[in-house]
């Protein structure tokens, strides 16, 4: 039998029973490999290739640097200063959510740390002003999604690494698309709140929001040193990374108190609890595109994708329906080392701007965070908010709608996502 009849069943048994992803797509590249006559060195060197790659460094370090920063208690400064500003408006503090969770996403970069961040003050804060705690935790989990989207992605590294585009480029290419997905699920929440009568809070007096913005200001300074330092040529992404670690060290040590040497042994653990998991994920993905490629996978399943038409238009509808739904059942980066390869020839043949691309494959990810059977945003938030998952996935649908109407219209005018990379001189 065909190797490549093998991996595809291998791999969906391994699925079908549950085995988790990591260990699937690991256990898929040795049988794979064994199948195919490759020797099992090539394994053990691909397995260590695989990470052993500058721009992955970046990943352990905004890891740490998001893990310090929620330590530091930067999201409730934030929040604070937030809350004062939307004021009265129907669901608020729902809005500001969506808002805070959107800052942060400069900070994290991956939607389950911002889910945590952020739910374990959020969600009882909404709940305590009348909102529904399944409609608080949606809202929370769907809106931390943008986290991969803002820059600076943990996505975008990974995406930027296998497909070899400039991360910097990706990272500017994502600011704008990311405030129009805040954006949609702003007007979403804005919509159901007045619906169903979630009021606002009072406006802050200019007192309150000067106080407020005076001690969230070395919160809101983050993502400027992050950003500014990378689109100022001051620094690499990967080095970005290890300065936000600092700075926020800095912030919680000095400025706000908040990080001791308990806390600092605590953020050690976590951030390498959290990096292992990734990692493994990376690794074991490298391995399950290297017997792909090597078996001829991704070459039949590129041409199998280009045969289906010849127009642009339909090629484009059917892969991000095909990654929206692979979304549900995979997690991102496996998504991207499985499908990215794949996908690659066809971006190259139709022309299309792989920056573009990227974001584009981004969000339908950010998408599939909420969306179950695999639904990690969800996970976290219903683990937080002690609500089952099938209650919380009802009232998300609304906010992927949103997320839906927003991702096509990207898809078909490009030139909203190339506008800052070229405003920046990247292209």
């Amino acid at each position: 039998m065909d190797p490549v009849i093998w991996i595809v069943i291998i791999f969906v048994i391994l699925l079908a029973i549950r085995v988790p992803i990591a260990i699937s797509l690991g256990m898929t590249a040795v049988f794979g490999s064994l199948i195919a006559g490759e020797s099992l060195n090539m394994v053990s060197y691909n397995f260590f290739g695989g990470i052993a790659k500058f721009p992955l460094l970046a990943i352990p370090f905004f890891i740490m640097a998001g893990v310090i920063m929620q330590k530091a208690k930067m999201a409730e400064k934030i929040i604070d200063f937030v809350k004062l500003i939307v004021g009265p408006i129907p669901g608020g503090l729902a809005i500001a959510t969506v808002i805070v969770a959107t800052f942060w996403g400069a900070v994290s970069g991956s939607g389950p740390a911002t889910v945590a961040a952020l739910g374990v003050i959020l969600i009882p804060g909404m709940v305590k002003q009348g909102y529904d705690k399944d409609f608080a935790t949606a809202v929370t989990s769907v809106s931390s999604g943008l986290a991969i989207i803002i820059p600076p992605s943990i996505a975008f590294i990974v995406y930027g690494m296998i497909a070899n585009v400039s991360i910097g480029t990706l990272f500017a290419a994502g600011i704008i698309p990311g405030v129009m997905m805040a954006l949609g699920l702003i007007i979403t929440v804005y919509i159901i709140s007045k619906k169903r009568g979630y009021a606002g809070e009072e406006w802050g007096s200019f007192k309150e929001l000067l106080v407020s913005f005076k001690d969230a200001f070395w919160a809101f300074l983050t993502p400027v040193i992050i950003l500014g330092g990378i689109y100022g040529g001051i620094f690499t992404p990967t080095e970005a990374a290890a300065v936000a670690i600092f700075y926020g060290l800095f912030v919680g040590v000095v400025i706000y108190k908040t990080i001791n040497f308990k806390i600092l042994f605590n953020i050690g653990v976590d951030a390498a609890e959290t990096t292992a998991v990734v990692m493994l994920v990376v690794t074991a993905a490298g391995l399950f595109s290297w017997i792909a490629t090597n078996v001829g996978l991704i070459q039949k399943a590129s041409d199998s994708i280009l045969g289906i038409s010849t127009n642009p238009v339909i090629i484009l509808l059917l892969i991000n329906i095909i990654i929206l739904f692979a979304g549900m059942i995979i997690d991102a980066i496996s998504i991207y080392y499985v499908f990215l390869p794949i996908l690659l020839p066809i971006m190259a043949k139709l022309g299309w701007d792989p920056v573009w691309f990227g974001v584009i494959m981004t969000i339908n990810l950010a998408i599939g965070q909420v969306t179950p059977p695999v639904a990690v945003n969800l996970y976290v938030g219903s683990n937080i908010a002690d609500i089952s998952l099938e209650k919380l996935a009802r009232q998300v649908i609304p906010f992927i709608v949103a997320a839906v109407i927003v991702l096509l219209i990207l898809m078909y005018i490009p030139a909203i996502t190339t506008y800052l990379p070229k405003v920046f001189g990247l292209y």
